[in-house]
């Protein structure tokens, strides 16, 4: 059984809408390069243009 990782050690990025870090999540394992956005809020901003207006 594989060992559990902390929370703290997991990869972090920005989202590229409001900026703030997000963490790995085990559903985006084989996208994670891929992944932008830390929630479907920032990326439906993002799609329409509200984002980098501060929080999206």
């Amino acid at each position: 059984m594989a060992r559990m990782r902390k929370k703290a050690d997991l990869p972090t990025k920005p989202c590229r809408a409001c900026g703030r870090p997000f963490a790995w999540r085990r559903k985006w394992a084989r996208d994670w390069e891929r992944v932008l956005y830390c929630s479907d809020r920032c990326r439906s901003a993002a799609a329409t243009g509200r984002a980098k207006e501060g929080r999206a």
